[in-house]
């Protein structure tokens, strides 16, 4: 069983600058560096400088599990997604001038430097949703997103996207239940990751149980190894096209129940942190679903949360249920893996993308610790 909140948490919190000292860079004379060459003003987890009895700066955001918190069914609400408005703006991408862009694959995932997230206006962020349902997954590097305050991470940035949604099963910072945490050290795991596999890979879309799931998400990691940790996206819209129109047709007739109950059961058995903050709902969404802006088709399904297929025998919704698992895991060419470099903020559409933690740091007893927030969109449709 994980470790209680009480056994993880037991330093007093600090009020800190968000940002450690170490990751800031050093004056130095004129014609010389701070760092050796190829390491000048490079950003470093804090477990890569700190010394013995240094204060964790991100212990504010380390997991805590609120067994009084429970929260009522949600209700449904209507999202207009911000990409709209994109659309009707001459210089749709304006918000990248002056940033530089590597796109990693030629349609799916890019990797931006030059802007700051925290400074985008309400057009800028509405470019952004365009772009990254465009894109699937885009990487922001060198971004103060961890330094501002969290009541501007939930009110002003995450609800912009969307409803904030509060995670049943997982733990939060202490008084702001709207995080989604992941962590891991060479004691604690709190999510959802077992050894009982060949591979620590859970390829899959965020709480797709829910009736509204999430839409644009975020997710900035505060401590990691100085390498491993990375996170796997698969583009279900490319997907979706690799496969036969004949086949396509069909899957786009079929809908498939989307559950959350073993999600909550593995929690109530003393799981992550014991915890179920809302009771386990299922809903029933397409096979196929097309994106709101975009107009583009993808599939929506994946291990972790889809069950069956609806109105198919066992033996048939569970053999097409299969292939497509095995087609979308094994796709290396609509696939891109993100490394989490320091000061990094990782978004994407979890409409058409699916993605998996990738554990191969764990041998080492390192810690990842990061933060996800999840604003909800609409309900699926085709």
């Amino acid at each position: 069983m994980a470790p209680s909140a009480t056994e993880t948490l037991t330093s007093t919190l600090h009020t800190l600058n968000l940002r450690p000292e170490a990751d800031k860079p050093k004056s130095a004379p004129k014609g010389t560096s701070a760092e050796p060459a190829g390491k000048r003003n490079k950003p470093r987890w804090f477990s890569e400088t700190a010394k013995d009895g240094d204060a964790y700066p991100y212990e504010r955001y380390l997991p805590f599990f609120d067994a009084d918190l429970k929260l009522p069914p949600l209700e449904p609400f209507e999202h207009i997604d911000p990409g709209h408005q994109a659309l009707q703006d001459p210089a749709p991408r304006a918000f990248l001038d002056g940033a530089e862009v590597d796109d990693l694959t030629p349609e799916f995932g890019s990797e931006v430097e030059g802007i700051q997230l925290h400074e985008l206006d309400a057009r800028g962020r509405q470019q952004l949703a365009l772009y990254v349902a465009q894109r699937g997954v885009v990487v922001f590097r060198d971004q103060d997103f961890a330094d501002q305050s969290p009541e501007w991470m939930i009110n002003d940035w995450c609800s912009f996207f969307g409803r904030p949604h509060i995670h049943p099963c997982s733990g939060a910072p202490k008084g702001y239940p709207e995080f989604h945490l992941v962590y891991r050290d060479s004691k604690a795991v709190f999510n959802y990751e077992t050894d009982t596999h060949l591979t620590s890979s859970v390829v899959h879309s965020d709480v797709t149980y829910e009736q509204q799931p999430p839409g644009l998400t975020a997710l900035f990691l505060f401590d990691s190894p100085a390498s491993g940790g990375d996170t796997g996206y698969y583009d279900q819209r490319a997907a979706y096209k690799h496969l036969s129109p004949s086949f396509r047709g069909y899957l786009e007739t079929l809908q498939v129940v989307h559950s959350g109950v073993e999600q909550a059961e593995f929690s109530r058995r003393g799981n992550r942190g014991g915890i179920v903050k809302r009771e386990p709902v299922e809903n029933v969404h397409p096979l196929v679903r097309r994106h709101p802006v975009t107009g583009e088709k993808a599939l929506f399904v994946n291990p972790q949360f889809s069950r069956s297929i609806v109105g198919l025998k066992k033996e048939e919704s569970d053999a097409i249920l299969g292939l497509l698992y095995a087609h979308i895991k094994a796709g290396s060419d609509f696939q891109v893996r993100l490394r989490h470099r320091p000061r990094s903020v990782i978004l994407w559409d979890n409409r058409i993308t699916a993605h998996t933690a990738i554990v191969d740091f764990a041998a080492g007893g390192a810690r990842r610790h990061g933060a996800r927030l999840t604003p909800q969109a609409e309900r699926p449709f085709l």
